[in-house]
């Protein structure tokens, strides 16, 4: 299952820290952030679930850029 959430993120090196925060999350397959569209693609595990996954992803994003933010 693949989805595309909003994102609030100050600078595209940020940006690129909450990618690989995302990608190292367990139950995500493969993350994707477009720094100029303000959006995170996410592709989940077969055995994922979503809303959860992506509160995992989030407290990892906080780590590496504390004033990130994910709408989901």
């Amino acid at each position: 299952m693949k989805k595309t959430y909003n994102i609030e993120v100050d600078c595209a090196n940020c940006a690129n820290k909450m990618e690989a925060a995302a990608q190292k999350t367990d139950g995500v397959k493969n993350a994707s952030v477009n720094f100029m569209m303000l959006k995170m693609n996410v592709e989940f595990e077969d055995n994922a679930e979503p809303k959860k996954v992506m509160k995992d992803v989030l407290k990892a994003c906080k780590k590496v850029e504390s004033d990130c933010e994910i709408y989901f």
